[in-house]
């Protein structure tokens, strides 16, 4: 179970809406990534921590369970085990949530009922964050794990302009959390024995009480396998983890966004015991141009001339997005920020491709040649300026 707040993880308000959401965890994933904070041994942790929650609230149905759950005081508890108030039962731990007049002490996530549809807490931490409370019989952790599916790996990629509209490959390196190769993921030494847990009896998991509740967790000692080696792996410390660095080559599809998000299959952590790989989810973010702007699927070219080819008209060349050039007429009389279509020459997505627009923006010169100032003198009284 979760023990900080998603909503405060992403610094947003739990009436924030999914966009808001969205936008949030973009923002803090590109700020607190580890790629860019090579010197933060943190930043690692906050990354997680800022996938966690977003992996939550960011899915509409995870982020309805977690908010009933939430409100029940799941994440904060309750001072002195039950809310306090006058009226019959208020002193009475869960009295106020409804709870059988008979229950004293603890009350077991599994023990409540079906709340709204979403079913019971148990079958929501199960779904959640994959276990929590089990109704009845052993915790799911104490038995033999068999293979296990590589978890999915979440990151933000900073791409060029240009490869977002044109699509490329762009190489990234991934920081993953694997089986150890050693042991296989169970901790032991070669050679070492695996015994009963004493910590949890075996079961994997232990149990706190923390107000109306009490809350099932993986046990520390053993890691929710239930049994320890007599000797621990040297690779991973007893761990059954290590932590390793991929390198991925990632093919840009044609037209992608600030924010475009994509899911590699099988390109995320191994699975355990020949199970498949998990999935590689990108998210990301484009750099500006220095010529180009996008507007939807069309591309906006500023192309600056003079003030004597907009009065009097000129034919300029332009390159586009793939390096050719293409002839634009300027008739007499442009004025700044007129623009002009090129059809077909924008960028391409799922078969429909943008325009190019030329911008054009008419310059004044700073400094003039003594015939250039006469000549323009001359013109400015032809015009009758000044009267």
């Amino acid at each position: 179970m979760a023990q900080q707040d998603f909503y405060a993880v992403l610094g947003v308000p739990a009436s924030a809406t999914q966009d808001e959401i969205k936008k949030k965890y973009r923002s803090l994933a590109a700020k607190h990534h580890p790629d860019k904070n090579p010197n933060d041994p943190k930043a690692a942790d906050t990354f997680k921590a800022i996938s966690e929650a977003y992996t939550t609230l960011g899915d509409e149905k995870k982020r309805k369970q977690y908010d009933e759950m939430r409100r029940l005081g799941a994440f904060g508890g309750f001072a002195g085990g039950a809310p306090r108030g006058g009226g019959s039962g208020a002193g009475r731990p869960g009295a106020a949530y409804g709870y059988p007049p008979g229950a004293q002490g603890n009350v077991r996530f599994e023990d409540l009922g079906d709340l709204g549809g979403l079913g019971g807490l148990g079958d929501i931490f199960s779904s959640m964050f994959g276990g929590g409370a089990r109704t009845g019989g052993a915790s799911q952790a104490s038995r033999p794990r068999g293979p296990q599916r590589g978890a999915d790996v979440e990151t933000s990629l900073t791409i060029p302009f240009r490869t977002a509209a044109m699509g490329g490959k762009v190489p990234v390196e991934l920081d993953l959390t694997e089986e150890c190769a050693t042991c296989h993921g169970s901790g032991a030494a070669p050679g070492a024995k695996l015994v009963t847990c004493s910590e949890c009896g075996g079961r994997g998991t232990i149990s706190f009480g923390q107000g109306g509740f009490a809350v099932q967790r993986p046990c520390p000692v053993c890691l929710g396998r239930g049994q320890v080696p007599t000797e621990r792996c040297p690779t991973c410390a007893g761990s059954g983890e290590v932590r390793t660095r991929k390198k991925v080559s990632i093919t840009v599809p044609a037209g992608v966004d600030n924010g475009t998000r994509i899911r590699l299959k099988g390109q995320g952590a191994r699975g355990t015991k020949g199970a498949a790989a998990g999935d590689l989810l990108i998210t990301f973010t484009v750099q500006p141009d220095r010529f180009y702007r996008r507007e939807g699927l069309d591309l906006v070219a500023p192309v600056p001339i003079n003030i004597a080819q907009a009065t009097l008209g000129s034919k300029i060349s332009v390159k586009t997005l793939d390096g050719t050039k293409v002839a634009i007429k300027i008739p007499a009389g442009t004025t700044s920020g007129k623009r002009f279509r090129v059809r077909g020459q924008g960028i391409e997505k799922d078969g429909t491709r943008g325009d190019l627009i030329v911008e054009v923006q008419v310059t004044v010169p700073e400094k003039l040649t003594p015939e250039q100032e006469e000549a323009m003198k001359k013109f400015a009284e032809s015009m009758h300026y000044g009267e």
